[in-house]
């Protein structure tokens, strides 16, 4: 990833914040210079020292062939917005883009235990619903074994994570209050979201 200077994270666990905020990332691992994607959401371990990021494939997805023998790349992006020009003082500007994004890399272990399926699929739960979990663990053994042979759970232990935070840091403060508020005024979530980041950089 470019990451240029004024667009840096401050560091790196201002990134799994971020991580952790916008965990529906997309996984990309190469097979003979072929890249393979999938849409997963993660849970991100940073509790021992070490970054880890653990999640599951639908078993018929091919993708899970590779990424013990690959490095795989996952990217977490979010919150993004176009800016336009019209809230530039300078005639001569152009649109841009503004957004942030992690860029996480590493290569994973597929979990084959059945513990250790469940162990994931429980951080997972409580990651996302804590509420569920009661239900969960009253689903039937055979319920559960079903599931578990459906999926490929693994985890990924982070050796390299780059980030980038373009939050118009290039332009003036006034420039910079007009896009707050543009954004913020806008109907989009997403918008929104990527106002609070730029009011707080």
């Amino acid at each position: 990833m470019y990451v240029p200077h004024s667009f840096q994270f401050k560091d790196d666990a201002e990134k799994i914040a971020f991580m952790k905020r916008y965990s529906f990332a997309t996984i990309i691992t190469a097979n003979d210079n072929v890249p393979m994607a999938t849409q997963l959401p993660f849970f991100i371990d940073d509790s021992a020292g070490k970054l880890v990021l653990s999640a599951h494939f639908a078993k018929a997805n091919e993708q899970a062939r590779y990424i013990e023998t690959n490095t795989s790349l996952v990217i977490f992006s979010e919150p993004h917005a176009y800016i336009s020009p019209a809230h530039y003082d300078r005639q001569e500007s152009v649109p841009t883009w503004d957004y942030i994004a992690v860029h996480a890399y590493g290569k994973a272990r597929i979990m084959e235990a059945e513990n250790g399926k469940i162990k994931a699929l429980e951080q997972m739960i409580q990651f996302y619903e804590e509420g569920y979990l009661q239900q969960w663990k009253s689903l039937t053994d055979k319920f559960k074994n079903g599931m578990l042979k459906g999926i490929v759970a693994f985890e990924l232990e982070v050796t390299h994570l780059q980030g980038q935070k373009k939050l118009s840091q290039n332009k003036t403060e006034i420039e910079r209050q007009r896009i707050t508020a543009h954004l913020a005024n806008s109907e989009n979530t997403i918008e929104k979201d990527l106002a609070a980041y730029i009011k707080n950089i």
